[in-house]
């Protein structure tokens, strides 16, 4: 008489055997269930959903490895940061260059293209701005694109060690500390914080100062001094300026407008 612990055991083998079997024969690509090669090459964009999503999103080609030439004039990179945000505007972002093989590759050394120079508030993360991912781009940023040692530093850091040949100083719509510093100024009175955001005022009050009287709208303005008057400072660099001088770095002026997501170049 046959036990029938034994037969349930045989069944359960070749049950198992026979379903690693079929496992196996996909993974290796001989059956239907095999994954295609992701490819460098980014797939032209689908529709944009207009309602929820459900089950499990996909992987697209773009999220992978992308390769693009390199970059090396200040004019080039300038180009790339505008088509990656002219990409953002139109809610069409490659997420280049933010894949595994992109992250292996940036592991052991970089080589960004150029450096920016942002303010602190949330809504202006520049590589999201841009549509640039990893090593990419040097970006440093401060309230209102203030300048100090450190600051500078890092800026001439990233153009004469890592030799991006753009520095970009972008300054923003509605910034909260130029408002801060309109309002600490009109007062004659410090911003009531401990610490060091009175440092901020006294950094960003020249572009206050400078924009006093003009027409049109006061913050905007200053937004706009404050950028160039950081430009002016920055061109008085013993290591920006020769750099600029000789044609190995361009240095350039930008404007971000909250309403829209466009970077406007303004010098």
């Amino acid at each position: 008489m046959t036990n029938p612990d034994s037969s349930r055991r045989r069944f359960l083998t070749t049950a198992l055997s026979a379903g690693v079997g079929a496992v196996g024969l996909a993974a290796c690509g001989n059956g239907p269930a095999a994954t295609a090669p992701l490819t460098t090459t980014p797939s032209a964009p689908g529709p944009v959903a207009s309602g929820p999503v459900s089950g499990t999103p996909s992987v697209t080609p773009a999220a992978v490895l992308q390769v693009e030439p390199p970059v090396t004039t200040g004019e080039q990179a300038l180009r790339r940061l505008l088509e990656g945000n002219a990409r953002f505007v139109a809610d069409r972002t490659e997420a280049i260059d933010e894949g595994v093989e992109r992250r292996v590759a940036v592991s052991k050394s970089q080589q960004p293209f150029a450096t920016v120079l942002g303010c602190v508030d949330s809504r202006v993360p520049v590589e999201l701005v841009f549509d640039r991912g990893l090593g990419d781009l040097v970006v440093v940023r401060s309230a209102g694109e203030a300048l100090d040692h450190s600051v500078t530093g890092s800026l001439e850091f990233g153009v004469a060690e890592l030799h991006t040949p753009l520095l970009m100083v972008l300054g923003h719509q509605r910034c909260g500390a130029l408002d801060a510093t309109i309002k600490a100024l009109d007062s004659h009175r410090t911003t009531a914080h401990a610490g060091q955001i009175d440092y901020l005022v006294e950094t960003l009050a020249p572009a206050v100062r400078q924009v006093s009287g003009k027409p049109g709208d006061r913050l905007d303005n200053a937004v706009r001094a404050n950028v160039g008057l950081v430009i002016a400072q920055l061109r008085k660099s013993p290591v920006l300026g020769p750099l600029e001088k000789s044609g190995k770095l361009t240095l350039v002026a930008a404007y971000y407008e909250l309403d829209t997501g466009k970077v406007v170049v303004s010098g």
